[in-house]
This record gives structure tokens, sequence and C-alpha cells, in this order.
């Protein structure tokens, strides 16, 4: 449809991108789409970082094959490439170079350990889009990339997600898949556009802890909003029925609002992050090292923190908006984790990031605020 090609359009132009693109309910349909065309089947592994969202692992698990985590690096929130290259076996077909936080790291070598053992790559930018990794848009080092459009992202169509892949082979096979896709009801839609109204007009500083709340059980538990991820994505390793999802021309053009301020907020991301970067520093607490930054496109700036919920509560009492990504290895999961074949104590630094994190936001409206609660309550910071 006219509206879908334009938004498609907008994002190669503000990717850099000369690459197909398809477009889906959510990013995770487009990721088990992918894997689909890479032929990924039960048996098959699938190599990703033990800190990461649990749809990650559901898409995997929904074609039968076994994810296969390890740990990520206490620096960079990125797999140690060093615990990829012990990862592999004669089974591994493919490998997830995930973008956590917006920064990417490894490409090189992470895509040449697959080209040696006849792996794909799948770069998941859902952090990232509009950034780069050493000069290169980020999405073009692997053999394909999937990103997320849904609350919080990069830029915004409320749900959603696209892929991005060089490799016409794959572009071809994800082509044939578009016409098993499921079209997203009008009461979906509907849905979908009360939220944009509650976003834009009824969302407040004053307000947004307990409208957020609201929103998480209501998506999480009922079927009255259009939410991130169903309560059976979060209890259960089964596919639900209306998984395999297309996106709709309503998210197109929500998404074709919210492009063009892309450029302005990834500078504004970066200036916050010098700042966080530069006060965390003095005060001798953990941060985001100046190493990372030109790779950084700062969707959220991680802080690791003693008693997070103590912490949590403070930051709402101060009507300071911090986010909770990722509060558990496979957020938002918490508890036993076996079913998504995650072993507890198997993975210390994700699971040391996980119980600690919080994320400061990259777009605040007074960033001084947030530094005088920091100070305020630094004895809560980690130590560097």
């Amino acid at each position: 449809m006219p509206t879908k090609k334009e938004f498609i359009k907008k994002i190669l132009i503000e990717g850099i991108f000369s690459s197909n693109t398809f477009l889906y309910w959510k990013a995770r349909v487009g990721l088990y789409a992918l894997l689909k065309t890479m032929d990924i089947k039960e048996g098959d592994e699938v190599i990703l970082p033990a800190y990461t969202c649990v749809v990650v692992p559901n898409a995997i698990l929904y074609l039968g094959a076994k994810p296969v985590y390890v740990d990520v690096s206490a620096d960079s929130y990125n797999m140690d490439i060093d615990n990829v290259k012990t990862a592999i076996t004669n089974r591994t077909k493919v490998i997830i170079c995930q973008n956590t936080y917006g920064l990417s790291t490894d490409l090189e070598e992470l895509t040449a350990l697959a080209k040696q053992h006849n792996l794909f790559t799948i770069e998941d930018c859902t952090h990232g889009f509009g950034g780069t990794y050493n000069g290169i848009p980020n999405g073009l080092s692997c053999d394909a990339a999937i990103y997320s459009t849904q609350w919080n992202k990069p830029f915004s169509t409320g749900i959603g997600g696209f892929v991005v892949t060089k490799n016409n082979a794959i572009a071809k096979k994800l082509s044939a898949l578009d016409k098993d896709l499921i079209e997203p009801s009008t009461k979906e839609q509907r849905k979908l556009k009360a939220l944009y109204f509650v976003k834009r007009y009824l969302l407040h500083d004053f307000n947004y802890w307990p409208m957020v709340s609201l929103y998480r059980w209501l998506s999480h538990n009922t079927p009255l909003v259009v939410g991130s991820s169903s309560s059976g994505e979060i209890n259960s390793t089964t596919m639900p029925e209306d998984y395999f999802k297309g996106f709709s021309d309503i998210q197109a053009k929500e998404g074709l609002k919210n492009i063009g301020q892309l450029t302005q907020d990834l500078v504004k991301r970066k200036e916050s992050a010098h700042i966080y970067t530069g006060f965390l520093a003095k005060q001798g607490k953990n941060h985001v090292d100046k190493k990372w930054f030109s790779n950084h496109s700062f969707l959220k700036y991680p802080l690791l923190v003693k008693k997070r919920d103590d912490f949590m509560v403070l930051a709402e009492k101060n009507h300071i908006k911090l986010g909770e990504w990722f509060i558990s290895p496979l957020h938002p999961v918490q508890g036993d984790l076996s079913a998504w074949n995650f072993e507890s104590g198997k993975f210390p630094n994700a699971e040391y990031l996980a119980s600690h994190v919080v994320n400061l936001p990259t777009t605040p409206s007074d960033i001084n605020k947030i530094l005088s609660f920091l100070a305020t309550h630094s004895a809560f910071i980690v130590d560097i």
C-alpha cells in the first residue's frame, strides 16, 4: 500500500540503507521470519547473549531449535567474543549479534567467525536504528538485521518492527513468507490509535509511573490494550496463534510522523550520555566508558545501582523517569528461566547486570533534575 511504501522509503533514507526491507507487527516476528528463511529447524542451535529480551529465544524455540546463551562483557553489556567461540558446535546455524542499549561491539570478529564456520549472522538492532558501527550504519554488518519501532525505541510506531537484508536469497524467501502474514484486525488498529492519543496528549511527568504500570499490567493480563508482550509470550514457549502478523497502515502513518525527529534525537542522546559519563566519572561511579561512544547511539544509558527496588521507589517519588531494561537475563521474565533453556548461575556477568541495572533517560526534559537526584542518592550507585 502507498503508506507502507512511503514508510519503507523513509526508513531506507534515514538508515542510509540500499537493502531489502520487510515490515512486521513486531520486530520479534521479523526475527522468526529470518530464522525460517535460514532454514532453522528442530535440533539446530542459535547463539545469543545471555542478556536479552525473552522474545528473542522465543522466536528460536517456536521453530523447535535450541537457544545457546553466552555470557556478556560487564563493560559493554554485549556478548564476550571468547564465549561465542567456545559455544559453537556442529549444530550451530546462526549467531545473533545484539546492539545493547544502542552499542554494537566486535562485529568484524563475529562475522569473520561466522564465515569461518559457515554460519548466518543476524544483527539485533532493536535498540540501535540510526546509529553506526565503525562508520557503517547499524544493521549492515551482518547477513540481516531486525529493528524495533515499539514504544521508547529510536522512533516509534507504537508497536512494530522491520527487517533489512543485503542478501538477495534471504530477501526472496522473506517475500515468499509475506503471503502467510496475518492482517492486523480493525479492533487491534483502533486500540493502537487510542494508545497513540494517550501517549501524545495524556502522558505527563506527574502521571508517568502510574500510567506505565497500568499499561504494562493491561497489556500482559488483558486484551484491552495492544502491548509490547502478551502474557503468552512471557509465561510460555508456545507460539501464540496470531503471532505471525503483518504491519498496518496505521503503524506506517505513525512512523512517518516520528521518524523525522530521529537525527535530532540521536544528537540529543549522545549529548546526554557525555553529560552522564562526565558526572558519574567525577563521582567515582560506574559509567559508560568513552571508548564506546563512537559506536553507541544511547537509546538507554545503563547505570548499576544497589538495592534497585528502593532506588526505583525514590525515582518515582521524585518524578524521575528511569527505565528497567533488562531486569532479568531474559527480560522481563524473572525466576525460573529453565523453560527457555537458560541455566541460572552459568552467566555471572549477565545475571549481575540484570540484578543491578537501571536506565537513565537520554532525551530528558531536564537533565539537571536527574543529576541532582543522582547526587542526592549517590550511595545507591555502584562504584567504579
